[in-house]
């Protein structure tokens, strides 16, 4: 169950780039670290919850995935172009839209948006958990294993985001683009 492969899923799926991490490292770049913290928790907490519902009702949205794949992927692809085209537009002064992308009901919303965070909470249960073991305690180990990375990752990301804050601020309108980049790839890879 929790093998050594379950751990790189883990690891890989939850460090890479997604709505979460990048977000954080643009919350960070503009109102440091600690002022992101709370939207760091908030990721986290909502995936944590997301994670422990895709345990739970694993069997039941496996079976309505063809149907509910489609409209969960379209949903979670519209929200990360909208947080593209957020970050590709804010500006210095224009700061009362972006804190309000840096807070815990924003890091909540953005799991039940997050079609990546969604499928890989999904397929961690799915393949590394279910098979082995369905109880309670098992169920909610994992969600806590899945919230507790997501709290280490988007963490790492908004590091990054602080510690190179003025270096980010300095060349803003690029860092906002390569943000922005990244997102619209992460939802068109949705349909890769």
């Amino acid at each position: 169950m929790f093998t050594s492969g379950f751990f790189m899923y883990v690891f890989v799926s939850s460090f890479t780039p997604g709505p979460n991490n990048i977000m954080s490292m643009n919350n960070a770049s503009k109102f440091g670290f600690a002022n992101t913290v709370r939207f760091v928790l908030g990721a986290a907490s909502g995936f944590f919850l997301i994670a422990l519902l895709c345990g739970l009702f694993n069997v039941l949205l496996l079976e309505y995935i063809p149907a509910a794949g489609g409209v969960m992927n379209g949903l979670g692809c519209l929200y990360m172009l909208f947080l593209a085209y957020a970050i590709a537009t804010s500006k210095p002064g224009k700061e009362g839209e972006a804190r309000e992308l840096n807070s815990f009901r924003a890091g909540v919303i953005l799991q039940f948006l997050n079609a990546k965070g969604i499928l890989y909470a999904l397929s961690a249960f799915s393949a590394f958990v279910l098979p082995f073991d369905d109880s309670w305690g098992t169920l909610f180990l994992t969600a806590f294993i899945l919230g507790g990375t997501a709290v280490l990752s988007a963490g790492s990301w908004a590091l990054f985001g602080g510690v190179f804050n003025r270096f980010l601020n300095r060349h803003r309108r690029s860092f906002q683009a390569v943000m922005a980049l990244m997102l619209v790839y992460g939802a068109v890879s949705v349909y890769l």
